[in-house]
């Protein structure tokens, strides 16, 4: 009985149970974390870039990365399962975020009267960091819009690793085949890392890239940490 009582209490003092509501509202959290940690990443290492790997090149380096992703998304994103006009959308977005944030804030202004003001240095560093500042968040906020527009793939790797899961799931269970709680509280705790680890990879990448080279494997890998999940799960359904 004192045994009973004391695994209880260490049961009890251990890590807080979510209940149905308590898990799908951490996951806005999550999301939003996310999404601050990889700007503010991308924004350190196009600094650093500009300061040590590309000074030469300046702003116009992140300039050229938002022409091309913009160029690959205007002639390769034509549908979506979400919207009827990806690129219409996309625009509808991006010119009142860029009236927003650069236009009504002053923020162009204030380069232009940087511009005109004489030679300095200083200044010259301010014009440079601001204008990269600028094309990168325009760049995160495109990268942003195609990871939402990709989200079906995540969902249909999800759908099929639970499903081939579940089935070598049966047959092992009918076959009395090996089971591991190891295996399976690995694979579990894989599958939130590996989804928030492919966003934080392509919307921090300091040149540009073909989404599906990174979301692609990183969809493989979400659907196989899904379908070792389930495999592997031991209690009765």
């Amino acid at each position: 009985m004192g045994e009973s009582n004391s695994n209880t209490r260490n049961r009890d003092n251990g890590e807080p149970k979510r209940g149905l509501i308590a898990t799908p509202l951490s996951w806005p959290g999550k999301i939003c974390t996310t999404l601050i940690g990889s700007l503010f990443f991308s924004l350190v290492v196009e600094w650093a870039g500009i300061a040590f790997l590309w000074p030469g090149q300046g702003a116009e380096h992140s300039h050229m990365m938002l022409n091309t992703e913009l160029g690959w998304f205007t002639q390769n994103v034509t549908r979506s399962l979400l919207m009827d006009n990806p690129l219409q959308q996309l625009n509808a977005f991006l010119h009142p975020l860029w009236q927003w944030l650069f236009l009504d804030t002053g923020f162009i202004r204030w380069l232009a009267q940087l511009r005109h003001k004489p030679s300095d240095h200083w200044l010259h560093l301010v014009e440079i960091y601001s204008l990269a500042t600028a094309y990168i968040i325009l760049t995160f906020v495109l990268r942003v819009f195609i990871l939402l527009l990709t989200s079906p793939l995540f969902v249909l790797a999800a759908m099929v690793g639970m499903t081939d899961g579940l089935v070598r799931r049966d047959i092992r269970r009918y076959g009395c085949g090996h089971e591991s709680g190891f295996v399976y509280h690995h694979a579990k705790r894989s599958v939130i890392p590996v989804f928030f680890l492919t966003w934080i990879i392509y919307l921090s990448l300091p040149f540009s890239v073909n989404p599906c080279v990174i979301l692609l494997p990183s969809a493989l890998i979400f659907g196989l940490s899904i379908t070792i999940m389930f495999g592997t799960f031991k209690k009765y359904l």
